[in-house]
C-alpha cells in the first residue's frame, strides 16, 4: 500500500483533469487558434500536446512497472506538433484521451506498493526516471501548460 503522502500526490496528479477542464471551459471561441508569436503554440495545439504527452506517459509508467531498467524513447514535441498536424486534430477527442490516460494511470499508481515507486526506466536525455519522479514530472507538465494557456489568453485579449 502507498504511504499517505504518495496517495495525496496521486490525487493531485488526478486533479490535473479538473484543472485542464476548467482552463478549457474559459477559452473563448476566437482564442483557440491564436498564435501569440511565430514558433509558439496555439491553445488548440497546447491541448493536443497535453494529450500526446499523457499517452506517452501512460506507456512510460507501465514500462517502469513491468520492465524496470528498460530504455524509453525521447521525442521532439515541436516535430510532433507539425508532423502530427496538431492544428487539425479534434480537441475534444484529444482531451478525452488525456482524461482516460490520466484516470487509468492514477488507478494503477494507487494500487502500487511503496517499493514500486523506485522502479525506473532510462530516458536517453534525462537518465533514470522512477515512478515517483514520473508523478512529479507529469503533474508539473500540466501546471506548466496551464500557465502557458493563461499567457496565450492574456496575449489574445482583444
Amino acid at each position: 500500500m502507498l504511504p499517505a503522502e504518495e496517495v495525496k500526490r496521486v490525487q493531485e496528479f488526478l486533479d490535473g483533469i479538473r484543472l485542464v477542464d476548467d482552463a478549457v471551459s474559459r477559452i473563448p471561441g476566437g482564442a483557440w487558434h491564436f498564435r501569440p508569436a511565430p514558433g509558439n503554440w496555439t491553445l488548440h495545439e497546447i491541448l493536443i500536446h497535453l494529450a500526446d504527452a499523457e499517452a506517452v506517459g501512460y506507456a512510460r509508467v507501465r514500462r517502469m512497472i513491468a520492465e524496470p531498467g528498460s530504455t524509453i524513447f525521447a521525442y521532439d514535441q515541436d516535430a510532433w506538433a507539425v508532423s502530427l498536424q496538431y492544428g487539425s486534430t479534434p480537441a475534444e477527442e484529444a482531451l478525452a484521451l488525456f482524461r482516460i490516460c490520466r484516470k487509468l494511470t492514477a488507478g494503477l499508481l494507487l494500487n502500487l506498493e511503496a517499493g514500486d515507486l523506485s522502479r525506473h526506466v532510462i530516458h536517453p536525455e534525462r537518465g533514470p526516471i522512477t515512478v515517483s519522479d514520473y508523478l512529479g514530472i507529469y503533474s508539473r507538465h500540466v501546471e506548466d501548460h496551464l500557465k502557458q494557456i493563461q499567457r496565450n489568453l492574456e496575449a489574445w485579449k482583444p
